[in-house]
């Protein structure tokens, strides 16, 4: 009887142990509804304070990359364009990335009243406001879209690389609800965050992809040089990884099983809404070097609870048959742990995991098996966190968290009277304090 109870506690301490919080996130930024330091030439009357309309409530499925493909789609001409209007219950934040004292927010355009698609807030002005106003970068005529303009139509996330070079999509749609309008090919920008200059817009071909509604990330990969850069772009809507050259300046697709969503996987309850999502493919984080001096690079979908592995090598060379074959099961978060974004820290060699069913942030220390005993927990508050849209490591470290209420969002109606939106942070290295990542 007195081994049972040792045994017993023993259980009760590591189950206790690896599933404690760390030290958690800092609260950053957090706003009711999202304001713009230049709003356009035509702000509409709804304050920033308010509701929307008695005839705006219930507006409609909100599109969002991998739902509703139903829908029709159609191109814009030359002469229609979304006025530079500001509708605020209309802004909900997606992506955060952080480098040297500017904070990158994204408002992807689903509905009418964005101004801009690609903002900063300028942490050495705004850092001490709560909710700072968002201004547009590059600025905001680059922002604003004509037909085939080629100027910024929607951006879902950005990243930065080691060259201090700006990654992002534009997936060329407006995704407004039951009017879907691919007005311009869907492209890769990178941008000289030095000069903010355009180094290279990159117009992806029609033979890879015609729409460009599940584009919602970009992973860069400067391993062999920034003249030899890779950049590896999931679409979470066609279940395929799409890879750039920068040397080389051409795209190729790849096509495999584990692009697709995991069915179980694939139920949800955040911020009280019940749903079911199909994402496939939505995030790809690169591993620790291998001693041959390869890297693995992980992937998942959004819609599953399992994380897969390719070598580098092998996404770098254009699909062969056999490629295939190089393609792997890592392993499971658990269940309960779908997740948005992931990105590899090598401070502390692990990967921390934007989990959505469960309003936090995870992690995985690389040195220990993938398997749901060794993931533990940073952060967790289902009434603060609702949803943690993205995830990026800036160069110094510190973790950049965003949550955004989405799914209330698309489900229901978010209240302009409470904090919808956050910014959180953290050091990586205390991040994982007390947890099992440690």
């Amino acid at each position: 009887m007195k081994c049972y109870s040792v045994v017993l506690w023993f259980v009760i301490i590591y189950c206790l142990w690896s599933h404690v919080k760390a030290d958690g996130l800092m609260e950053v930024f957090k706003w009711k509804q999202i304001d713009f330091y230049n709003r356009g030439s035509n702000p509409q009357l709804l304050s920033a304070t308010t509701k929307p309309p008695s005839n705006y409530r219930n507006p409609g499925i909100i599109y969002f990359p991998g739902q509703y493909h139903g829908v029709r789609s159609r191109r814009q001409s030359g002469t229609e364009r979304e006025e530079h209007s500001y509708i605020p219950y209309n802004n909900v934040p997606m992506g955060v990335t952080h480098y040297k004292g500017r904070l990158f927010v994204t408002m992807p355009r689903r509905r009418v009243g964005i101004p801009s698609t690609l903002n900063y807030i300028d942490m050495n002005a705004d850092e001490s406001m709560k909710s700072p106003k968002l201004k547009a970068y590059p600025d905001f005529e680059t922002n604003q879209f004509v037909g085939n303009s080629g100027n910024l139509v929607s951006v879902y996330r950005t990243t930065v690389d080691s060259c201090g070079r700006f990654w992002f999509i534009d997936t060329g749609m407006l995704e407004y609800p039951n009017n879907r309008m691919q007005i311009q090919k869907p492209s890769i920008w990178i941008m000289d965050l030095k000069t903010d200059r355009v180094i290279r817009r990159f117009e992806i071909p029609e033979s890879i992809v015609t729409e460009g509604r599940g584009l919602a990330s970009i992973t860069v990969d400067t391993d062999k040089g920034c003249d030899k850069t890779f950049a590896y772009v999931p679409d979470l809507v066609n279940s395929q990884l799409y890879v750039y050259s920068y040397e080389k300046n051409e795209m190729w697709s790849f096509q495999h099983n584990y692009f697709n969503f995991d069915p179980i996987a694939g139920d949800l309850n955040i911020g009280g809404q019940v749903f079911s999502w199909d994402d496939g493919i939505f995030s790809v984080a690169l591993a620790p070097k291998n001693d041959d001096g390869s890297r693995n690079v992980l992937f998942h979908a959004m819609a599953s609870y399992n994380e897969f592995v390719v070598s580098n090598e092998v996404l770098q060379n254009s699909p062969r048959p056999e490629s295939n074959r190089e393609f792997r099961l890592l392993g499971s978060r658990g269940a309960g742990r779908q997740s948005t974004m992931h990105e590899y820290d090598p401070r502390t060699g692990v990967v921390f995991y934007a989990e959505i069913q469960r309003n936090g942030v995870g992690c995985w220390n690389t040195q220990k098996p993938f398997n749901p005993s060794n993931h533990g927990t940073v952060a967790q508050d289902e009434q603060r966190m609702i949803y943690p849209s993205d995830l990026t490591i800036d160069e110094d470290g510190t973790m950049w968290v965003m949550t955004n209420s989405m799914p209330i969002f698309i489900y229901s109606t978010l209240d302009p009277n409470v904090y919808n939106f956050r910014v959180w942070k953290q050091s990586t290295e205390v991040a994982i304090r007390n947890t099992v990542c440690a």
